[in-house]
């Protein structure tokens, strides 16, 4: 079985920054592509940044120059680092892994139970 286990949500004044952390565990080969998403009321969940296991990064245009996606392999682990984040970045974030289990199967998809980030005065 594989979990993804994030943390770092919570309440930020416009302008502030936060860091969100995902953690895999379990039976894991390797894992190849992590991202996150979000998913603010009454939208549809959108990627926000994503990156792939050789460190390629990737992010949605709101988001560019603000946030910062990284990886640690050793740890198997993805953060986001939100910077002068605004109300509108508020919403339910959510880690994704594409994770392979063993070497002879095939990559799966795997979300977080998803962490709260607010942004308001």
């Amino acid at each position: 079985q594989v979990r993804l286990v994030e943390s770092g949500g919570g309440l930020v004044q416009p302008g502030g920054s936060l860091r969100l952390s995902c953690a895999a565990s379990g039976i894991i080969f390797r894992i190849n592509a992590m991202g996150w998403y979000r998913q603010a009321p009454g939208k549809q969940r959108e990627l926000v940044a994503a990156i792939t296991s050789g460190g390629s990064t990737n992010y949605a245009d709101s988001v560019k120059g603000r946030f910062t996606i990284s990886r640690d392999n050793a740890k198997n682990t993805v953060y986001l680092q939100m910077n002068s984040l605004k109300p509108e970045d508020t919403a339910v974030y959510y880690c994704n892994a594409e994770i392979t289990r063993a070497y002879y199967s095939g990559t799966q998809g795997y979300w977080g139970q998803g962490t709260q980030v607010t942004v308001s005065s």
